[in-house]
């Protein structure tokens, strides 16, 4: 463990699968102890607990529905209390459903709830989170988008549209908090493949790969890092930014 982020409080949306599980695993690697929230999995949000813990962090699983104003405000005051203080990184991680749907298919309710996990959940656990940060004069934000937001990809344009106003949100809460020592950054993981394309036809890898500079496929670890990174002292001067960890895949914004 390097211990860079020791003392620090995390809150890991969706941190029990995924890029979650792994971006958790990695802050508590890095000294901070981390809080798994998970909406319904219990036995697999504790099994990443007993695996950090079992590598010698410091971990425990909070469910809470984060699209929720009630469930947001008892998560965070029950994690605060079980921590014994108030969060200093807040990843906004966690997803829902993402069905693929064309223009004359899609409802607007299809975009709600998209933006209620991408817009909606991170106003209210920033919310639930900015006196304890304000206090301390100190805090990290993180926003998890994509490389959808640059690729446009089509008949996903509800998934697409909810993760590109995270841009917005994310450059309009630097600006504001600022001054109160908290930065605001948004991280665009690559296709990285994950429990949740188990499923996935490996020539859609293949096809994936070919277009990508690096001619790889990410890694979790290679979105956990940077995570770490803009959490620590190191980063403690960058804010408002769309960072693409993407192996080249898409170029700035």
């Amino acid at each position: 463990m390097n211990q860079r982020l020791e003392g620090k409080i995390a809150l890991v949306t969706g941190g029990s699968r995924g890029l979650g599980k792994v971006i958790s695993m990695n802050l508590a690697e890095a000294g901070a102890m981390v809080i798994i929230n998970y909406a319904n999995n219990k036995e697999m949000a504790e099994k990443t607990v007993e695996h950090i813990q079992s590598n010698g962090g410091q971990a425990l699983a909070v469910k809470g529905d984060i699209t929720n104003e009630a469930a947001v405000t008892a998560l965070i005051e029950e994690s605060q209390e079980k921590c014994k203080g108030t969060i200093d990184i807040l990843v906004n991680n966690a997803t829902g459903p993402q069905p693929e749907l064309s223009i004359e298919d899609s409802t607007w309710n299809d975009y709600l709830d998209q933006l209620h996990f991408f817009v909606k959940a991170p106003l209210l656990l920033t919310k639930a989170i900015l006196p304890g940060m304000k206090k301390k004069k100190e805090g990290r934000i993180i926003n998890i988008c994509s490389e959808v937001v640059q690729l446009g990809n089509p008949n996903f344009a509800n998934y697409v549209t909810a993760k590109s106003s995270q841009i917005g949100m994310t450059r309009s809460w630097a600006n504001e908090l600022g001054a109160s020592g908290i930065t605001v950054n948004l991280v665009n993981p690559g296709f990285i493949p994950v429990e949740r394309h188990e499923d996935k036809d490996s020539a859609k890898y293949d096809g994936y790969r070919q277009g990508v500079p690096l001619r790889e496929m990410g890694e979790p670890d290679d979105i956990a890092n940077m995570v770490v990174f803009l959490s620590s002292q190191e980063a403690k001067f960058i804010t408002g930014q769309s960072l693409s960890v993407n192996g080249g895949n898409t170029f700035g914004i």
